[in-house]
């Protein structure tokens, strides 16, 4: 950046003026989502004050909370995950190769919330400059961000989902029915049907060559004793795995092959082939 980017150009702007300063802090992109934090951050909800003085010294919890919770949050859970997918899988292998967002809706759904999430708080460290160029509240604004904070990771969680397995059952169909190929038929008793080309192996085992693990029930341990941990991890893996699309077996590839096409267009092609 430093060798493409005029950091603090001074001299191009002459000394001091502090007439064109704008609105608020502008804070840098690693550490907006701080500032954007602290604006969110109501001053007081009602009749309850986020200031305690405490030994004689003022404790600014409006400050320090979101000055420290988001960030703790994020980054704690970006370090933990592996290890709480790792626990309510109950896997403990090594992978060498990464999983396709797709075959993995619930973990994307929960990357695509996360960075929801980061994103509001980084676009209300500029809510400023949003209300200036848009010509609209400052407070409007800052009440749309307040409740995008809370709603915004809870629609993308959704969204996210919901697209990840349409996307899971839309290659389950090109594995077993081939790819559409556009050319449209006419069979002998008037019907229309669109002819699909078989997928070579390479293409099908990307789309059938995944894992799709299935809701682990709680375990009793050596007591015969269901513990609260193992319901809780069978809760979560439930909610992890519950909404899937197991891939196509080689049973199901093998009765789809066998009938891929329509004996009328496998006539038809084979008599092309022969007149030419």
């Amino acid at each position: 950046m430093a060798a493409f980017f005029t950091i603090n150009p001074i001299w191009n702007y002459g000394p001091y003026d502090p007439s064109p300063v704008s609105a608020g802090t502008q804070p840098d992109w690693y550490i907006g989502f701080v500032d954007g934090a602290l604006r969110l951050m109501p001053g007081v909800i009602g009749d309850f004050h986020f200031e305690y003085v405490i030994f004689g010294y003022t404790l600014t919890l409006n400050v320090l909370l979101p000055a420290l919770v988001p960030a703790g949050i994020l980054f704690t859970v970006m370090f933990m995950y592996p290890w709480i997918e790792s626990w309510i899988t109950k896997d403990t292998r090594e992978h060498h190769v990464l999983d396709r967002p797709r075959n993995a809706p619930t973990r994307t759904a929960i990357g695509v919330a996360g960075f929801v999430w980061y994103c509001v708080m980084w676009a209300a460290a500029g809510s400023d400059l949003i209300a200036t160029h848009f010509h609209v509240s400052l407070n409007d604004v800052t009440y749309w961000l307040r409740a995008l904070f809370f709603i915004g990771p809870v629609i993308a969680f959704m969204v996210a989902k919901r697209v990840a397995l349409a996307l899971q059952r839309k290659d389950r169909e090109i594995a077993l029915h081939g790819r559409e190929t556009g050319r449209i038929v006419r069979l002998p008793h008037g019907e229309f049907i669109e002819v699909h080309a078989p997928l070579d192996e390479y293409k099908r085992y990307k789309l059938v060559g995944f894992e799709s693990p299935s809701p682990l029930p709680a375990v009793p341990n050596d007591h015969g004793i269901v513990t609260r941990k193992e319901k809780q991890r069978a809760f979560l893996s439930k909610w992890f795995f519950e909404d899937r699309v197991a891939p196509a077996t080689p049973a199901e590839l093998e009765a789809a092959h066998g009938h891929h096409a329509h004996p009328a267009v496998e006539a038809g092609e084979e008599s092309k082939s022969l007149s030419h």
